[in-house]
């Protein structure tokens, strides 16, 4: 299923924010690898935001899909995906 033009352009300015708040994070925390993080951006973005079968309000549900990110130092930039799904609060990012 292709995007439309309209998702093309939401999911771009989801994309930039993302990218803001992992430098965000990436200075609140001291420091990790944040190239990791903002070269997985896009591809984070398309699956949260259109592909994948989920629910953050029912993270438990059963035929949720799952997502395996294998890249360690892409953890950071992960975090900041599933805030902004909303999986937990964005300020836990601070701690």
């Amino acid at each position: 299923m292709p995007l439309t033009e309209k998702e093309h352009v939401e999911l771009r300015k989801i994309a930039r924010k993302i990218r803001k708040d992992i430098v965000d994070v990436t200075h609140w925390c001291g420091g990790s690898h944040i190239g990791g993080s903002l070269s997985m951006v896009e591809i984070l973005v398309i699956l949260y935001w259109k592909y994948l079968r989920i629910d953050s309000k029912n993270p438990q549900w059963e035929d949720r899909d799952r997502l395996v990110l294998s890249k360690g130092h892409g953890g950071v930039g992960h975090a900041v995906v599933l805030a902004n799904r909303g999986y937990f609060d964005f300020e836990m990012l601070k701690e």
